[in-house]
This record gives C-alpha cells, structure tokens and sequence, in this order.
C-alpha cells in the first residue's frame, strides 16, 4: 500500500495486534467466538502484510496473486458460513476486497500502484463506501455497550471486543483502500 510510511506503520500495527487478538478469540468458550476468529485473525494478519510500507519491503511479483488465492479461499469458506450465519457475509466482503486489492497491485507497474489515471475506480468507491458505512454502524453500535461487571464473560468471550476487532478491521480496510 502507498501513502506515508508513519501510517502504514501505524495500520501494519493494528491490523496485526487485531489478529492477534482475533488468535485468542480462537480459544473461547463460546462456539460462535471460535467459528468466526480464524477467519478474523487472517484478515488482521493479512491486512498487516500488505499494509507494510513499500520503502520497507517490496513483495515479489507471486506475492499479490498468493493473497488472492488465500483471500479467495477465505471469501468462499465465510460465503459456505453465511448460508446458516448471515453475518459471515461482512466476512465475503472483506475477502473481496483484499483479492479486489492484490489483484490492482498485481496489475500495477513498479511503484505507481496508485495512478488510476482520473478518480476513484468503480470497485474501490463501493468497498470505500462499504467498509465507512460499516464503520460507522460498528461505532454507533459500540457506543452503548456498558462495561461488564465482575463477574462476567472473560475478555475472549466479550462480544463488545469482538465487534472492535471488527471495527478496526473495518477502519484498517478504509485506510487501504483510500491509498490504493
């Protein structure tokens, strides 16, 4: 991804404490935690990857259509899910963007990965849209959750972190695609 290397830093850090978050999650009590924190856990991981500055590193050419296939994979196991789960249908999304987003990297030359040559493309103003939409419904959302008292759930099983690791997923995907 383009944009200052201070940021990308930033983005590369939260997209990677989320999935690491999201790896804990992986050992809940609860059923539904664990079903959807895999998939949330590569996202982050993933996310962090690409999001590393390119003065840092710059992936091979195999790189961008490796993401593909693994967020392709991805994508098509959270649509298999959304068929009983319906919220596994953010998932969809969010693996089409990452595929949508290795493949413009793929198919852009040397360093101008971000000449689009006259706007915003079609694709990344309706993921852009999307994901600030999503953002803001998962803020709004947040808002009223109370703390949990004593005696509650343990921190992996609170679906209030759950839907902030969701959300700052979701404002990590916003700021990639703003620099794509």
């Amino acid at each position: 991804m383009h944009g200052p290397a201070s940021a990308g830093w930033l983005l590369v850090a939260l997209c990677a404490l989320t999935g690491a978050y999201c790896l804990l999650r992986m050992r809940s009590a609860v059923p539904e935690q664990r079903r959807s924190a895999g998939g949330e856990a590569l996202m982050g991981f993933g996310m962090a990857a690409m999001a590393v500055p390119t003065t840092v590193f710059t992936p091979p050419s195999w790189a961008w259509p490796g993401y593909a296939i693994v967020f392709g994979a991805a994508g098509l196991r959270a649509l298999w899910a959304a068929r009983s789960r319906p919220h596994h249908l953010h998932h969809v999304v969010g693996a089409a963007a990452m595929v949508y987003m290795a493949a413009v990297m793929a198919a852009a030359p040397g360093s101008a990965h971000h000449a689009h040559g006259g706007g915003v493309p079609l694709v990344t103003g309706l993921l852009l849209l999307y994901f600030t939409g999503y953002v803001l419904l998962s803020g709004v959302r947040l808002v009223p959750v109370a703390a949990a008292a004593g005696g509650g759930p343990g921190w992996g099983d609170r679906p209030e972190l759950a839907l902030a690791c969701r959300l700052s997923m979701a404002i990590g995907m916003t700021a990639m695609l703003l620099t794509l």
